[in-house]
């Protein structure tokens, strides 16, 4: 349900939001829908909780099966977190009996790797990148038959492409699920690795480059017209961090910020490390932030999951810092574009934009080989707890969703898996969150 947004400037109602994102393509999911038919919609006023800020939470390379094949039954060996499902929790489309024991990954094709899926233990937490590459994907799916992951986009042709997580790791995420809506057969549209990802989410599709920097071996011919379509991790032309001898790119087509600035809806990206003016603990600033998790040290910033650093309208290339917390969410040097923290300083401040993009830090956005499910689960759940918070909570919705697979779909593949809840709580403690009525179960 939707109310007009109220504040000292004029703005739309997040009704727009809607219409924008329909419009922008399938890949970008609106994040509520309405009750009543259309004719009603001017009555949508009336509903008790409605959505006047939302906020995106884009994370990486999980994939459905990968978080929940087994939801909501967990292992729960001793020592570590239980997880005791609700009463008349629905199932989800996952790791059946068949596909758990007659897996079509035990093709001898497959070699060493080939394997049915497994459980991965809350100590193996920390595991290594898998390829997540266009071309790899599309090997493994196997024209559908989904069979060829460990030796297509196993690491090294292993078979742990084929491991999973349940609620004993990714306790906060399974109660959520307890207490909230979530999507289990939701897909992408393209196969490959983050940028695609990141690029459907704002734009609807990734063709459309309109320049290129260091040749094209993260492109493809987009058709007669001889256009450009992104399928590999390039970086964005201009941005300060972007690697100078990486392949970089500049898209041309409109984005979901372009949409919302012609709407008059505040918006911004928030992205860790992107204020290269900050000095961490360990003593990293500029570029070269970085930090360390359970994977060891990563860099905070990478450019080639900045939103909408890749169109010269949205974009803010020298990362120029916003003139005021005033301005976050408008117009203004920073061109909606910021630091994860300035998320936190202007919402606590009373400034929280309409919708809000955000991007953990490299070492807390759930991507194997460099971040890993407990630091991801921190960064979530410290971000929704903080939500929470703040008087305006009744009236957010939170959409917790993730860029590709990472090669690791153990059923069927899923890239974008879309993980949906509305005005979300939750902790790392095992113990499911009280009931709301108003809350969706899926």
């Amino acid at each position: 349900m939707i109310e007009k947004l109220k504040s000292e400037a004029p703005r739309k109602t997040m009704a727009l939001l809607l219409a924008l994102t329909t419009a922008l393509g399938p890949t970008v999911m609106p994040a509520f829908a309405a009750s009543k038919p259309a004719s009603n919609l001017a009555d949508a006023t009336a509903t008790a909780t409605p959505i006047k800020h939302l906020v995106v939470i884009f994370q990486e390379n999980v994939s459905f099966d990968h978080y929940f094949g087994t939801y909501p039954v967990a292992t729960n060996p001793s020592g570590q977190p239980r997880f005791v499902a609700s009463p008349n929790t629905p199932t989800v489309n996952g790791l059946s009996n068949a596909l758990l024991n007659f897996n079509p990954n035990l093709n001898p094709a497959n070699g060493f790797g080939a394997s049915n899926p497994f459980r991965l233990d809350r100590s193996q937490a920390v595991t290594s990148d898998q390829d997540h590459a266009y071309l790899a994907e599309q090997l493994a799916f196997d024209a559908g038959v989904m069979d060829l992951f460990p030796a297509s986009t196993g690491s090294g042709g292993s078979s742990i492409v084929m491991g999973y997580y349940d609620g004993n790791t990714v306790t906060a995420l399974w109660n959520y699920a307890q207490n909230f809506a979530m999507s289990d057969n939701s897909y992408g549209t393209t196969f490959g690795p983050s940028t695609p990802g990141v690029i459907n989410l704002v734009s609807g599709q990734t063709n459309g480059v309109t320049a290129t920097l260091n040749g094209t071996g993260n492109e493809v011919n987009g058709g007669s017209d001889n256009s450009l379509t992104v399928i590999g991790d390039p970086d964005p032309i201009g941005d300060v961090c972007s690697n100078p001898t990486r392949n970089q790119v500049t898209m041309g087509s409109k984005n979901i910020g372009d949409l919302l600035s012609a709407a008059d809806v505040t918006w911004g990206s928030f992205m860790g490390g992107f204020n290269l003016s900050t000095v961490n603990a360990n003593g990293s600033t500029g570029c070269t932030r970085s930090s360390a998790g359970l994977a060891g040290t990563t860099s905070d910033y990478i450019p080639h999951h900045s939103f909408f650093n890749y169109y010269a309208s949205t974009a803010n290339l020298k990362h120029t810092r916003p003139a005021s917390l005033a301005e976050i969410g408008n117009a203004g040097p920073a061109n909606h574009q910021y630091d994860l923290q300035d998320f936190f300083a202007a919402a606590a401040a009373g400034n929280f934009p309409a919708v809000s993009f955000l991007k953990a830090q490299a070492y807390q956005d759930g991507h194997a080989g460099y971040s890993d499910p407990l630091d991801e689960q921190t960064f979530l759940v410290n971000t929704i707890n903080f939500l929470e918070k703040l008087p305006s909570w009744r009236s957010t919705a939170v959409v917790v969703m993730y860029d590709d697979s990472d090669g690791c779909t153990t059923t069927r593949w899923a890239q974008s898996s879309t993980l949906r809840w509305a005005r979300l709580t939750a902790s790392l403690d095992p113990a499911p969150a009280a009931p709301h009525p108003s809350r969706c179960r899926g």
